[in-house]
């Protein structure tokens, strides 16, 4: 058990957040969390609460100073604000953390990245760190421009290290997970994307995120991933482990692809982002984005479970949200 040290978090009140800052203090830790005042912070106890936000100087310097480790997670996607707030809450927010961390004591930061800044060029099944790829939309390229800032933070004195996970799973979330086990679980859902993606337990990218605080190399990055698996298989597995579902229709391609154009269009004449994808966007959902996590196992440890050792406790907490 890690025991007197301080661990500042930002996003604390988010699904990973939550998870991680439960692991903390399991572990031991002090933690200090960032939270807007509008946030829910229930369920959260043993949490020394700092209320403010990403833009709030006299708020932050206090959170990061004297802490061993400060875990940035706090950022926003398209679904929840519009482009231009997604890219200065990423990629500004992240500046104003690196900002207070130099003005004060602070330890090592791990910065919550995206596996979606990686992909391969074509050539291979699984994109690794050395895949840099061009960000497509608001949030990967405000994620991608957060990473620089570390990466250069990293480079001129600070200590800090970049961990991409993939599609994290678990109970607390609200976008990615019901989303999936709907596709799995539900008659009214009879249909599953075409594609595939690398599914993470939440459980898994926090083991990830406290072995790159202990182990990681400074101004490293590391893909904290799971599982690659094409949605009918990961759909066909949900089903099986709750009651041997009969196998889902994939939703064609093309009807994916042809609904970029559509949410553009939309985009233009409204002023607003109806849907948070584009033509580029859409394009990707249909593709295979698999990884590997091997230079994480290699050089932090990280393991990850397959994904039937996260259905239990997940669908107990979608069955009593959802149903």
């Amino acid at each position: 058990m890690t025991t007197g040290q301080t661990a500042a978090v930002t996003g604390a009140t988010g699904f990973l957040g939550r998870h991680l800052c439960e692991r903390l203090r399991e572990d031991g830790w002090d933690v200090r969390g960032l939270s807007r005042p509008s946030s829910d912070r229930d369920g959260l106890d043993g949490i020394d609460w700092y209320v403010g936000d990403l833009f709030d100087r006299r708020t932050l310097e206090p959170l990061v100073d004297g802490a061993d480790a400060i875990f940035h997670l706090a950022g926003v996607g398209l679904w929840s604000a519009d482009p231009d707030t997604v890219e200065r809450v990423n990629r500004d927010g992240t500046e104003n953390v690196l900002e207070a961390c130099r003005a004060c004591d602070a330890g090592r930061v791990v910065f919550t990245s995206t596996a979606g800044t990686r992909r391969t060029n074509g050539s291979a099944v699984v994109a690794d760190e050395s895949d840099v790829a061009e960000p497509i939309g608001a949030y990967q390229s405000s994620k991608a421009a957060a990473e620089e800032l570390v990466d250069r933070y990293a480079e001129t004195g600070g200590d800090a290290v970049t961990v991409h996970p993939t599609s994290i799973f678990g109970p607390g979330d609200d976008s990615f997970t019901p989303q999936l086990l709907a596709m799995g679980l539900e008659p009214t859902m009879p249909a599953y994307l075409p594609g595939g993606l690398s599914i993470v337990g939440v459980s898994d990218v926090v083991d990830g995120l406290l072995a790159a605080y202990d182990g990681g190399g400074r101004g490293e990055h590391y893909i904290l991933g799971g599982e690659n698996l094409t949605y009918d298989r990961a759909v066909a597995r949900i089903a099986d482990h709750a009651d041997g579902s009969p196998a889902r229709v994939p939703v064609p391609s093309t009807a994916i692809r042809a609904a970029g154009p559509v949410a553009a269009a939309v985009g233009t004449v409204t002023g607003r982002q109806v849907f948070p994808f584009d033509r580029k966007m859409a394009r990707l959902a249909t593709q295979r984005l698999f990884y590997t996590s091997r230079k994480a196992h290699e050089q932090l440890g990280y393991e990850y479970e397959p994904l039937e050792s996260h259905l239990p406790e997940t669908m107990a907490w979608y069955r009593e949200q959802y149903r």
